[in-house]
């Protein structure tokens, strides 16, 4: 008991900081799909079967059961599947499709991204409608709201999030209580809907209505959308208070999703669903429950927002993605983390999708076909896992996942022709430079030959012992000690700039999410040393401090810049994305002082 009440706090804390995203598709979900369907009783009842039992196979089986058992201290996200089964691969093809799979998620969980926040402020805003007074507000002016909203939201990223995280978790435990009872109270107008979590409903709705009742999944979906951020931000407080915290915040979204069916029954000329409900059990509290939608909507958008710095970050360590400057926003959530160009090319584009789409009716055209492909590439690495593993079980189990989440994925096809190409030209931004840098790394590094040690370490003992050393430390990066960048013996022998103490840092990112180690400076020659630091691939660091704590006074630090010549396009964004980016040094703030840049000319 004294446990359970320990995990609260952190339970509500989760309820704000991860489950905003998917705790917010009332809203939208079930007048989204009312809009194409009629709301007969047989329809209500065959969609509210498929709402519960999609909350259930994807959000409570893949995620909660499946999913967060995976990791072994509570991370989460696509590059966290990819990194647990990549050292369980042997062959080099099926590490490259793993690869290319991870990169795919990747984009499409920053499509999804994108217009999350569109959608869910929109649809707050637009509750404004049913506002005696403001039934006729013209719809450029609620695109305006949303925007301004959107714009404070972003702009106040930089400042982090942790001054009024606090406040997120309770907002949304209201959030969800009001739904719950709002849900229940509805509930009374047609008690019976509630029979509708037998799967038959759902698989004769299915039967009966052919091709149009496989679409219609297509807006079934946007009741999960959130379910792959919940995973992803599950690294910021773990698995167990998510796992506590979905329990109650399924029920309430059940609650409230039969509540709506049941009110759609007996209302059934609602054009949307949530806050005529709303508005029909209390009038009086109908502006309260408007503002906090929006509350709750904004706090849906930072968690999606927290994700996908978190994937950026994730991204960055694992060196599929370049350097980037991140802000530490908090000096006791290491989660906590601010990326500037992300935040600013983020704001663009969900100010252009708001512009775009004008209304969260059309945007649901758009919305889910990103969710979809993200939670299917989740759903193979779950897969494969477990069958290398051996887990029978749980593979057959994942297996009808999979089929579940490939049946979606389908019947979200539909949308790309009347919005949902949107999704993935956003996704198609991230995915090329992923593409681009990975490959121009690679034939950098074809190009920029590294010096074997056993090569260098003759040359070093002649350079050292002849040219006048300069006192004081001097250290240089290399990603490997035994295969050193070409900068280092051209600083040292070309340019015959050799101090007393040579230190060669290596940081290495280990298979472990968290966790930092670090050697003893080891000498491998008079005036040469190596000094490696292992860090888990979602470490956040100061490797000054590292540094510092090692005794290691350095005096100068050298790093290689490369200045690439070429007349390839795609080389030529390649070297524009290096230069826009920052170097290790300063990705990882070394005193600006004492840097200085090598710089090799290379032909691409």
């Amino acid at each position: 008991m004294l446990r359970d009440h320990v995990a609260m706090p952190s339970v509500v804390k989760s309820m704000g900081l991860v489950f905003g995203d998917i705790g917010t598709s009332p809203i939208y979900t079930f007048t989204a799909i009312f809009l194409l369907i009629p709301p007969t009783p047989q329809n209500v009842m065959g969609i509210l079967s498929l709402i519960f039992w999609t909350l259930t196979i994807l959000v409570t089986v893949q995620y909660t059961f499946l999913a967060m058992h995976m990791g072994k201290k509570g991370e989460g996200g696509t590059i966290v599947l990819k990194e647990i089964l990549l050292p369980m691969l042997k062959s080099g093809n099926q590490i490259a499709f793993v690869s290319l799979l991870s990169i795919i998620g990747i984009s499409l969980f920053i499509g999804d991204g994108v217009i999350t926040p569109a959608i869910s402020i929109l649809s707050a805003v637009e509750g404004v409608l049913l506002i005696p007074g403001f039934e006729q507000t013209a719809q450029i002016f609620l695109m305006l709201a949303a925007a301004i909203i959107t714009i404070c939201l972003f702009a106040f990223q930089a400042r982090g999030t942790e001054k009024v995280a606090w406040a997120f978790g309770p907002v949304m435990v209201v959030w969800f209580a009001v739904l719950a009872v709002s849900g229940v109270v509805a509930l009374c107008l047609a008690p019976q809907v509630l029979f509708a979590v037998n799967p038959m409903y759902a698989a004769d709705y299915l039967l009966h209505n052919g091709l149009a009742g496989f679409l219609i999944l297509s807006s079934v979906i946007l009741c999960a959308t959130g379910g792959e951020a919940l995973y992803a931000d599950m690294g910021h407080l773990g698995r167990e208070p998510i796992v506590k915290a979905w329990h109650l915040v399924f029920f309430a979204l059940v609650i409230n999703y039969f509540g709506q069916g049941a009110f759609l029954m007996a209302n059934p000329n609602s054009q949307n669903v949530l806050f005529d409900m709303i508005f029909s059990e209390a009038k009086f509290l109908y502006i309260p429950f408007l503002l906090l939608s929006i509350a709750a909507t904004v706090i849906a958008s930072q968690a999606m927002i927290s994700g996908i710095f978190s994937i950026v970050y994730q991204g960055i360590t694992t060196r599929i993605l370049p350097l980037l400057h991140i802000e530490y926003t908090s000096p006791h959530l290491r989660s906590q983390i601010y990326i500037d160009v992300v935040n600013w090319m983020l704001l663009f584009a969900v100010l252009l999708v708001i512009m775009v789409f004008r209304s969260s009716n059309s945007l649901t055209h758009a919305y889910g076909l990103a969710v979809c492909g993200t939670m299917m590439i989740t759903s193979i690495f779950i897969l494969w896992i477990l069958v290398l593993r051996g887990e029978l079980i749980k593979s057959i189990i994942a297996g009808g996942v999979l089929v579940v989440t490939t049946s979606f994925l389908i019947s979200n096809l539909h949308k790309i022709p009347s919005g949902g190409y949107w999704s993935l030209i956003i996704a198609a931004i991230p995915l090329g430079i992923i593409l681009i840098y990975t490959n121009g790394q690679r034939q950098l590094a074809s190009s920029l030959k590294p010096v074997p040690i056993e090569d260098f370490l003759p040359e070093f003992n002649k350079v050292y012992a002849s040219v006048n050393k300069i006192s004081g430390s001097a250290l240089y990066f290399a990603r490997d000690f035994r295969r050193l960048p070409q900068y280092i013996p051209r600083t040292m022998f070309v340019n015959n700039i050799v101090y007393e103490e040579n230190i060669v840092i290596s940081i290495i990112r280990t298979e472990q999410p968290f966790g930092v180690t670090w050697g003893v400076t080891r000498e491998l020659t008079k005036g040469l040393s190596i000094f490696e630091i292992y860090l888990g691939y979602m470490e956040i660091v100061d490797i000054s401090k590292i540094l510092k704590e090692a005794d290691i006074d350095e005096k100068t630090i050298f790093y290689g810049m490369e200045d690439i010549a070429t007349n390839h396009v795609v080389w030529k964004i390649f070297g524009a994305i290096k230069h826009l980016t920052p170097s290790v040094v300063q990705f990882y703030r070394l005193p600006a002082d004492k840097i200085h840049g090598v710089v090799t000319r290379v032909e691409m």
